[in-house]
């Protein structure tokens, strides 16, 4: 199975399992003599691990981030960073039964089809639990850009069909970080009938970054906006990717749409931070649409290795949505690929 890594002068490789025995990555290019604040490397695991959120699966991983090379004394050396963590809390045991039949809405078939196996412990590479050394790695490439002045910030705007109505981005609810507390509540009253229901349910997630130079992307096949699409898409529950205005630039007029200039700066900022394919120095800002976690407990059609038709109930711990904790997964694929677009096109100084 190839394409494990991601990037060009900032690279990171992923490793391991769902329920193997650790998951991990190697990230490569990161530039020298830089202090790294590995608390602020775990806060950050902490946002995502299983079992930090009531929103979120019932699984309790401490996710304690192990730092195996490429520091000394603290400070990068300029080798490559291997970051490790150790799984502590699997129940392979719940995946048994999933060994003839395939999960809807999962990797299950399709990995079968091109590879001829799988791991069926929480569907292994394809499972959530991957994204942990993304955000390992994105919480390095954070601080790395909070240097150069750029900061990133990510939350739920959306659960169902409950949208935030403010977006007061210096006081985030807890759970999904969402810009608006008050919605924030109906969101989490609605994932938790969901649960009760053994279902669940989908949102959006909404990243803004402040501080981008002009001149990031280029403006053919390097887009910024493509590039970012790339990573973000990437994250296995997100279906679907906006900047700015994006989809409701359908039903506008051009003298709505563009943003204006003066001698002063822009006058909006529907374009999200990007002009042909190049950051403008506004504000950047996306949208991801996540998915229902496809895990649920209601009985669902499937087949199994026979292709006989088969009624399955997923067992296990799962979330009932997973924004509250694919928030930060977001922030690291951001992250990610603004660092090497930075390192590509202003140096490591």
């Amino acid at each position: 199975m190839g394409h494990n890594s991601f990037g060009t002068a900032f690279t990171i490789t992923t490793f391991g399992e769902s329920h193997g025995e650790a998951l991990g990555v190697i990230v490569d290019g990161v530039e020298p003599g830089f202090l790294v604040d590995q608390e602020a490397l775990q806060r950050e695991m902490d946002r995502r691990r299983p079992g930090s959120n009531p929103t979120g699966t019932e699984r309790n991983e401490i996710d304690k981030l192990s730092i195996l090379s490429g520091l000394y004394e603290g400070y990068t050396t300029g080798t490559p960073i291997a970051m490790i963590l150790y799984s502590t809390n699997q129940r392979s045991t719940d995946y048994s039964h999933l060994k003839d039949v395939f999960r809807p809405g999962h990797a299950d078939w399709t990995f079968e089809q091109k590879y001829g196996r799988r791991d069926i412990r929480g569907g292994g590479r394809s499972s959530g639990r991957e994204t942990s050394a993304r955000v390992a790695a994105g919480a390095l490439a954070k601080q790395l850009l909070a240097k150069r002045g750029i900061r990133i910030q990510a939350g739920t705007v959306q659960v169902g069909s409950i949208k935030a109505q403010k977006r007061d981005w210096a006081d985030c609810d807890p759970l999904l970080s969402c810009p608006d507390r008050e919605s924030a509540q109906a969101m989490v009253s609605l994932i938790e009938e969901v649960r009760q229901q053994k279902d669940s349910i989908g949102g959006v997630i909404e990243c803004r970054v402040q501080g981008l130079p002009v001149g990031l992307g280029e403006p053919v096949f390097g887009k910024l906006d493509a590039l970012l699409s790339h990573a973000v898409m990437s994250i296995g529950a997100v279906k679907g990717i906006q900047f700015g205005d994006g989809f409701a630039c359908a039903s506008m007029r051009g003298s709505e749409c563009n943003d204006q200039r003066t001698s002063e700066g822009f006058l909006s900022n529907h374009a999200g931070g990007i002009l042909g394919g190049i950051s403008s120095g506004q504000e950047l800002v996306l949208q991801a649409a996540i998915k229902p976690t496809s895990s649920i407990g209601k009985p669902q059609l499937t087949v199994n290795k026979a292709n006989e038709t088969v009624t399955l109930e997923v067992q296990g711990r799962h979330d009932p949505c997973i924004c509250g904790r694919a928030v930060v997964v977001v922030e690291a694929m951001v992250a990610i690929t603004l660092l090497d677009l930075l390192y590509t096109a202003f140096g490591k100084a």
